[in-house]
């Protein structure tokens, strides 16, 4: 099953089996508040951006899954993108901010993804990438069931994803909670 029909069919349960996130490390690490706009690229139902909607000038959630989209409209959001992250309408140097939370491993051209995310970010802009650590057992155990459904996902360490950000120019660093997810941190 494609990821977006899998998405699709999961849309209506995700917040609830996914869980909420704390907005106030999302705050700290994209150097919240801004009066420009943020990007939550492969946002799904906005389950993490739509806790900063107060602390941005406009806020967009982009999506391939047109279930998810619909599920942050039902939130009221109103700025929804049904898009590939790779091939996203959006002209060059248009974010302030951008975010991906749990969701570049689902992305089949990773390094395509974060090419493009660069292009759309502004100059002083800082973009943020959250995954999985795979150097961790339970991550190992969460890639191996993502597998056996089919996810078509691919998890990559926080080394090789800051790899893939500074091939495109700009300096990163990497951040681990210590527990499951490790944060690779860029500005333009």
């Amino acid at each position: 099953m494609p990821n977006n029909k899998l998405f699709d069919w999961m849309a209506p349960l995700y917040d609830k089996v996914i869980g909420s996130r704390d907005p106030d490390l999302f705050i700290e690490l994209l150097d919240l508040p801004i009066e420009g706009k943020l990007l939550d690229a492969g946002g799904g139902t906005g389950r993490v951006s739509l806790a900063l909607k107060e602390h941005v000038g406009q806020l967009f959630i982009s999506d391939l899954s047109r279930s998810m989209i619909l599920e942050a409209k039902i939130k009221g959001h109103d700025k929804l993108v049904q898009t590939s992250v790779t091939e996203n309408p959006f002209p060059s140097d248009h974010f302030e901010r951008i975010m991906v939370v749990d969701a570049l491993h689902h992305f089949p051209d990773q390094k395509g993804t974060i090419k493009e995310l660069i292009r759309i970010l502004k100059p002083g802009g800082k973009l943020v990438i959250e995954e999985p650590d795979i150097k961790l057992f339970a991550v190992k155990l969460v890639a191996l069931a993502e597998k056996l459904a089919l996810m078509g996902s691919h998890i990559h360490s926080p080394k090789e994803i800051k790899a893939m950000v500074e091939a495109n120019g700009l300096e990163a660093k990497i951040i681990s909670d210590g527990n499951f997810a490790s944060y690779i941190i860029a500005e333009k």
